[in-house]
């Protein structure tokens, strides 16, 4: 069986998972991505998978995401936790490759999503090493930002980069997760929030923003802060050391006098 046959019955199975049609633009998406370019083993399952390291989504975790993100052509994306970078191909197919920015914690993951994006013929993708929690404000505001990692809230620095009259997407939580979507409230909505509403006063969404969406459940990993990811020695001296030893006999003055201006020595 090709490839494109197996992307008809995966989309078939996720409609019947879902329990509901796929949007028009996120059906396009799935039909037109080579899930195999992202994953090499079972590309096609039902499930979550490893790649180098790196989890790639389940396809039903995939369509949630992208139906909650509800993006449209032009929009700018921020994609959060990139990893292998198959949902920022999906996203570039409804955008436009050039308006999908995506940044990861792990470098490995950053390399891979960079090669799988331009393989699969999405290297327009921009693919940044960068702290989630800090967002990419260079390219900031987002019409749509989506992390692919576990939050109790967006941290604040997303919530500054997003527009106006952009939306967050997130698994919301820390055990039990559920996808939801926020946006930005204003004063005339939280003045009629009433208690026991979807947008009333026990929203969980954070400050200045509602949920207008809930799409399901999820169990993604937390998001990393800088010195969590894998690969990486926190403790500060068997990092330094292990650096120097890997530099060895090429080390230009010595790790223990990197601090010097050597330029500026008469």
């Amino acid at each position: 069986m090709d490839e494109s046959a197996l992307r008809v019955d995966m989309i078939e199975g996720l409609e019947h998972q879902l329990g509901e049609p796929l949007g028009a633009s996120v059906l396009s998406a799935l039909q037109t991505v080579p899930r195999e370019a992202f994953v090499d083993d079972a590309p096609y399952a039902n499930d979550a998978s490893e790649e180098a390291g790196t989890r790639a989504l389940a396809p039903a975790t995939v369509a949630r995401m992208l139906t909650a993100v509800d993006a449209e052509e032009e929009d700018d994306v921020l994609v959060v936790g990139g990893g292998i970078g198959y949902t920022s191909a999906a996203l570039a197919e409804i955008v436009g490759a050039r308006h999908v920015h995506a940044i990861d914690i792990d470098r490995r993951a950053v390399h891979l999503a960079r090669s799988n994006l331009a393989d699969a013929g999405y290297g327009a993708v921009l693919v940044d090493r960068r702290d989630g929690a800090g967002g990419l404000p260079e390219y900031a505001p987002y019409d749509r930002i989506l992390v692919e990692a576990a939050v109790v809230t967006p941290p604040r620095a997303l919530r500054e980069q997003l527009d106006d009259h952009g939306r967050i997407v997130y698994p919301r939580g820390a055990g039990d997760q559920t996808i939801v979507a926020v946006e930005p409230a204003d004063r005339d909505d939280r003045a009629d929030r009433t208690d026991g509403d979807a947008d009333g006063d026990d929203d969980p969404a954070p400050d200045g923003f509602r949920t207008v969406e809930e799409a399901g459940p999820a169990r993604l990993r937390p998001m990393l802060v800088d010195g969590e990811q894998a690969g990486v020695e926190r403790n500060r001296t068997r990092r330094e050391d292990a650096e120097f030893a890997e530099q060895g006999y090429f080390a230009r003055t010595g790790w223990e006098q990197e601090w010097i201006d050597w330029d500026d020595r008469p």
